[in-house]
């Protein structure tokens, strides 16, 4: 069974990013299926520490977008929203070049708290980084749309 309240077509996801961080860093919305969302990332000048390794917090940001969006996947946001509240990353293997890819799992879904797992694997599917988020969920009414 689906966890998902919205439609989960790749383009309008993607197109949720337009003029964002997440475009300029390349993030994209790849796969969808009942109970986790997947999304890619280059390993490229854009992403890069001054070490040429994939820079922390473009894993960071790449978990929280996968997050978010599979928990406002979760919502009706006519009535609700969910905004971050917490997020931690283990990282655990460089990348100098490529593709990763994360994939967001739900821990918890409730009324006014989800959690999810972020896992984000370089292109032989080796574990990068692994992330938890917590999302409040809040009123429709207390954040617009920008």
């Amino acid at each position: 069974m689906s966890l998902w309240k919205q439609p989960t077509d790749l383009a309008r996801l993607n197109g949720w990013s337009a003029n964002t961080m997440m475009e300029a860093l390349g993030i994209r919305i790849t796969a969808v299926g009942d109970d986790w969302l997947q999304g890619t990332m280059p390993v490229d000048r854009r992403t890069h520490q001054p070490y040429g390794l994939l820079h922390g917090g473009a894993s960071v940001a790449l978990a929280e977008t996968l997050g978010s969006t599979a928990a406002m996947l979760t919502l009706d946001p006519a009535q609700e929203l969910a905004v971050g509240l917490d997020i931690n990353a283990n990282h655990v293997r460089g990348v100098r070049a490529g593709t990763v890819t994360g994939t967001a799992r739900m821990l918890h879904i409730g009324r006014t708290t989800q959690v999810w797992e972020i896992r984000i694997e370089n292109e032989e599917g080796a574990l990068v980084c692994i992330s938890r988020l917590t999302m409040a969920v809040v009123p429709a009414r207390v954040v617009g749309p920008r």
